[in-house]
């Protein structure tokens, strides 16, 4: 009988445990779920389409003569290549702009 509630007292701890990130707000701050939702949806999209690209190539300045385009999401055009902007920074530095390749986005 110890042993099964022993059993049962570790088994909810442990589902305690493998709880998502907690976010403390004060309530009188406005606050969108659905806009972060829709952004962590997106950003994990980002990651996916990066992930699974073959070869990524990462400029850390672009070639003259490239177009700005500011939908479906920022990207520059250069031919018949397409970056898209990304700040990387390392530890205890300046945030550094990168231009990575992606694939031709589709329009809206």
């Amino acid at each position: 009988m110890k042993q099964s509630l022993w059993v049962l007292f570790s088994l909810l701890v442990s589902i305690q445990l493998q709880a998502g990130q907690v976010v403390v707000r004060k309530s009188s701050d406005p606050f969108d779920a659905f806009a972060v939702r829709d952004k962590v949806q997106q950003d994990f999209e980002w990651r996916e389409s990066l992930r699974l690209q073959q070869q990524i190539r990462i400029l850390q300045s672009l070639p003259l003569g490239c177009v700005l385009f500011k939908s479906p999401y920022a990207y520059y055009r250069c031919g018949a290549m397409f970056y898209r902007p990304y700040l990387y920074q390392t530890k205890g530095a300046n945030p550094q702009q990168l231009y990575i390749q992606v694939d031709p986005p589709e329009s809206q």
